[in-house]
């Protein structure tokens, strides 16, 4: 198991994107541990004069418009980016994977009915579902995070399913069923752990999708009102961007680097976890 573990780890390492994105990674979580250390105070405090450009006292990357710190912003905000993309994309998988092993397990009616669910929602655009979700629920760390794991979870369905459709003829799974296991047990013990490799992959890149999402909706005003965000910021600054610039371009340029850093490391997953398809490239 070590070995394997080893393996992993070296083919993920030996991906110079992945091993940077992880690093962009390990950055930002430290920033949003640390936010309260760094910035002892809430980023929604007055702290100096309005407009105060990066550099000036105390304001590493200036003022905003009501005299906040635009860092505290970023560093408290990566926080709440951070965990709206994990916890939402928790809950899109789980909810996919759960569909999709029934869907690809059982087949016929039932696959169907699931796939006919899911394509529902697929073709309605996922930012405007998200949109009108939080406006009906108003605008909340619940209601983000269930709004953004509601359109992200179809194509964890999809994946799920067809791995299923693949593996349930495979041997092993007909050995289970002639020892007599049932079908809940066949499809989490037997099958389940085999197809989680694309999963993995997917999830990676859901969070930075997640992150997207969170940050469009705040942007429209739709952000929980008692907690900065990324997207907020991004949009406080939209109005004043020729005169204060870094009130929106840092908070954005945080999106960036963590978007891409994300899909880096998902990049590196994919390799790693798909040794064959990485030596083809």
């Amino acid at each position: 198991m070590k070995k394997l573990e080893l393996e992993f780890l070296g083919t993920f390492l030996r991906n110079r994107g992945a091993a940077a994105g992880l690093a962009v990674l390990a950055l930002v979580g430290v920033a949003a541990a640390s936010a309260g250390v760094l910035f002892p105070y809430s980023p929604w405090d007055m702290r100096g004069a309005p407009f105060m450009q990066p550099g000036e006292m105390e304001f590493v990357l200036g003022s905003d418009s009501l005299g906040r710190d635009v860092a505290a912003g970023i560093a408290y905000g990566a926080r709440v980016s951070l965990l709206i993309g994990a916890v939402s994309t928790l809950v899109a998988v789980l909810l996919g994977i759960t569909l999709g092993a029934i869907a690809g397990y059982a087949g016929g009616v039932v696959d169907d009915a699931i796939m006919r669910f899911t394509e529902f929602f697929q073709t309605v655009p996922s930012f405007m579902l998200a949109v009108v979700l939080v406006a009906i629920f108003s605008p909340s760390l619940g209601s983000i995070v269930a709004a953004i794991a509601i359109v992200s979870w179809p194509p964890v369905a999809r994946v799920i399913r067809a791995e299923f459709l693949s593996l349930r003829s495979r041997e092993f799974v007909q050995a289970a069923e002639v020892l007599g296991r049932s079908r809940s047990a066949i499809i989490f013990r037997e099958i389940l752990p085999n197809a989680l490799s694309p999963i993995i992959v997917l999830a990676s890149l859901m969070v930075a999708s997640a992150i997207l999402l969170e940050s469009g909706l705040s942007f429209l005003g739709l952000g929980d009102p008692n907690m900065i965000s990324w997207g907020f910021m991004i949009g406080a600054g939209r109005s004043v961007i020729r005169m204060a610039w870094w009130m929106s371009v840092f908070p954005g340029v945080a999106i960036f680097f963590t978007v891409l850093a994300l899909n880096l490391v998902g990049e590196g997953l994919s390799d790693a976890l798909n040794p064959r398809l990485a030596r083809r490239r």
